[in-house]
């Protein structure tokens, strides 16, 4: 069996799998005794597993998946034509929208970033199920991607430290995987990393269980966690049954989304032995101990000012609330905490989206489920500019010794500032795309950085007015579903894919 799914497409694997997850809901549906749901989940999972077992029959006599860059240009199919069919089971459950608006609501799924265009109340419990399913996919297939696609083409952060230039072997990922062979790497990364991704998912939703969490509401949460695409099938955390508890489990497994070193190492991403010596692990808990501390002392000044600041109980909250929202947003997933709202309350004043924004755009880690900049490209900028001040201060200085060292501080720093130029070229393209639109700044800031950053409830909670999305015009969400494949694929490898002379070679 696995010799036979080696030999098959990416993008065809990727369908049969989409196939097979049409049928937890539609089982959940006929529990719950909605018979329309169950049939529309049923009857579309009938037709894929169906059309993909003849084109598996049809193609099983040839080899596909022999170069990892054509399976990065199968990703990006899978991106851009899967959600065409995940969005039939969503169309013909829901009834009251229209196809484009599922494609979006796939497309946002799909890429972990959780951008909604329906109400919570609006959906039925397998339709949420299903969102959070899609969600949760989209996050394990960039796991192995990133170790079986990514890793060797220099891709996804993996460029900072690789040896080799963007879209050409690095030679890490064969030899991590034990073959050069990409068909038999993407199988041995699967193999690997499925079990530890559905366990940890498994072992959250217990967490949430015995916190008190309903069942359907833990599964969606703990899908969503992992996967950070923040989907939930509440109107917030506020509205959760397993309360202050429930967030500090949640806490906890956030921090998979800081290092790819806190669930694995087969990518080499390593640069120091150990989690707390690596350099996006202490790089994603200096910022996650900064940012709430300045917000808690802000919001101290203000309660100073009315009186409020003995109020240690509420003082604590508001701590928890910043340090919590902090993390959820750096790792792109979006939760708000409930005792958010208590920081506001406490001292009167409102904090600005734009420190939520930032939190986004710097992402997690490579090779994790979060999108943004990466916390790796930001490391290779900061030792760049460390070293610039030491040469200012001691011209004659040598710098850090190890090739390691000296690749992140010129190349990688060289290619991390060439990415930064990429993405504020692109904020600013589709800002101005979306004021074409009719938005207005704020509104078209934060959609698009919400999109390229792959955090969704950005829309919702950095804007005083968040944009109505769904009365938006078709161009405007098909514009918005392309930068959301773009922002979790990155636009270097976008450009790798486009390259002739890596297609030559």
């Amino acid at each position: 069996m696995k010799v036979f799914l080696s030999r098959l497409p990416l993008f065809l694997l990727l369908m049969g799998g989409a196939s097979v997850a049409m049928l937890a809901p539609a089982i959940y549906a006929l529990v719950l005794e909605e018979f329309h749901d169950a049939r529309a989940f049923f009857y579309s999972a009938l037709i894929g597993l169906i059309g993909t077992s003849f084109v598996a029959l049809a193609l099983a006599n040839r080899d596909h998946n022999r170069s990892a860059l054509r399976q990065l240009l199968a990703l990006l199919g899978g991106f851009v034509f899967l959600p065409v069919f995940l969005a039939l089971p969503f169309y013909e459950a829901v009834r009251t929208t229209s196809y484009l608006s599922a494609y979006f609501e796939m497309v946002s799924c799909l890429t972990t970033t959780g951008a909604t265009l329906f109400d919570h109340a609006r959906l039925s419990a397998p339709e949420h199920l299903w969102r959070a399913q899609v969600g949760w996919m989209g996050g394990l297939a960039m796991w192995i991607a990133a170790a079986a696609v990514l890793a060797p083409l220099a891709l996804g952060g993996f460029e900072v430290t690789a040896s080799g230039a963007p879209g050409h072997s690095s030679g890490q990922g064969a030899s991590r995987s034990g073959t050069a062979d990409p068909a038999q790497r993407l199988i041995r990364s699967a193999q690997v990393l499925t079990p530890i991704y559905g366990g940890l998912t498994l072992a959250l939703s217990v967490l949430l269980l015995i916190a008190g969490e309903t069942p359907l509401v833990a599964l969606i949460h703990a899908m969503s966690v992992m996967a950070t695409s923040g989907i939930t099938s509440l109107g917030g955390l506020e509205d959760s049954a397993s309360g202050l508890g429930g967030e500090m489990i949640l806490f906890c497994f956030l921090f998979f989304a800081l290092s790819r070193l806190t669930f694995s190492g087969d990518t080499g991403q390593g640069l120091r032995a150990g989690l707390l010596l690596d350099p996006e692990f202490r790089l994603g808990l200096g910022v996650i101990i900064a940012v709430p501390l300045l917000l808690f002392l802000r919001q101290w000044v203000g309660a100073y000012e009315v009186g409020e600041e003995q109020n240690l109980l509420v003082g604590l909250r508001a701590a928890w609330g910043a340090l919590f929202t902090a993390l959820s947003f750096l790792s792109t997933t979006g939760f708000l905490s409930a005792d958010w709202q208590a920081a506001q309350d406490w001292s009167g004043l409102p904090t600005p989206g734009i420190i939520l924004m930032g939190l986004a755009m710097v992402g997690g880690g490579v090779a994790t489920t979060a999108g943004g900049v990466k916390l790796l490209r930001v490391y290779a900028l900061y030792l760049n500019g460390q070293r610039e001040v030491e040469r200012l201060i001691h011209p004659s200085s040598v710098g850090r010794a190890g090739p390691v060292s000296r690749r992140i501080r010129r190349e990688g720093a060289f290619i991390a500032w060439v990415f930064f130029m990429m993405f504020a070229v692109t904020l600013a393209l589709v800002s101005m795309a979306l004021g074409l639109a009719g938005l207005e700044f704020e509104q078209a800031l934060v959609l698009t950085v919400a999109a390229l950053a792959n955090t969704g409830p950005l829309i919702v909670h950095a804007s005083d007015v968040p944009p109505d999305l769904i009365a938006q015009p078709g161009w405007v969400k098909l514009m918005l579903s392309g930068v959301m494949v773009l922002g979790r694929l990155e636009l270097l490898a976008i450009i790798v894919m486009i390259s002739p002379e890596l297609w030559r070679d």
